[in-house]
């Protein structure tokens, strides 16, 4: 899997991919991430590229011509603006994500916004949440984070991501390591049971009560 990500800062993606499963999968050449500065693509002296909004309002916006000569420079993939109002981030996306395209084009949106033609030159859309950021850079990591864990081989076991939260429309079940006790808190006799049907049953059957307590919207 490639990403190519278009973004103002750079600066901002280095620590973050230098650990853990991102790190350790561009090591084992598992995925490619490609950095490509805006600012390169802009026309004067002082590498602006953004301008005043036609109409009057608040800040500065990116230039459409200046993004398009960004997204030509990069070989085709499939592209996607990071936006407050795209299509609210799921598991499921992520997971078509993963399976579906071999490169991937993460456009970071930054300022006041982006001109509106930028729209016409994306396939897809993406907000994670209903809340506003400083720019598209932090959802574009969560993006590469949730797609490159769900890539083959990537997971030293495979098998972590299919009981997680979300997979099945539920929040993953309530677990529990050493010590069996903890302040007057003891790990449920189940689990210490042996007896793997009996625990899967209380692991559903849990997994079922955490959702309607915290995320009902999901059932």
């Amino acid at each position: 899997m490639k990403f190519s990500i278009i973004t103002l800062f750079p600066d901002m993606f280095t620590s973050p991919f230098a650990y853990s499963i991102i790190k350790r999968a561009v090591e084992k050449n598992q995925i490619h991430i490609d950095i490509v500065n805006l600012r390169d693509f802009s026309t004067d002296a002082y590498k602006s590229v953004d301008d005043r909004p036609y109409g009057g309002g608040a800040g500065m916006i990116l230039r459409v011509d200046i993004i398009d000569k960004a997204l030509k420079s990069i070989k085709k993939g499939h592209t996607i603006l990071l936006d407050p109002g795209g299509t609210p981030y799921k598991q499921s996306m992520a997971k078509q994500l993963a399976t579906t395209y071999d490169h991937i084009i993460l456009l970071c949106g930054h300022y006041e916004g982006i001109d509106e033609r930028v729209r016409s030159l994306v396939d897809q859309e993406i907000s994670i949440g209903d809340y506003v950021l400083t720019g598209g850079e932090i959802p574009t990591l969560v993006v590469v984070d949730s797609v490159t864990r769900l890539l083959t081989g990537v997971l030293s076991k495979p098998e972590a991501t299919v009981h997680e939260s979300f997979t099945e429309a539920l929040l993953e079940y309530p677990q529990y390591t050493r010590p069996a006790s903890y302040k007057d808190q003891t790990v449920p006799e189940i689990l210490l049971s042996g007896d793997h049907k009996k625990i899967a049953a209380w692991q559903k059957a849990q997994a079922i009560k955490k959702t309607k307590h915290t995320r009902p919207d999901l059932l």
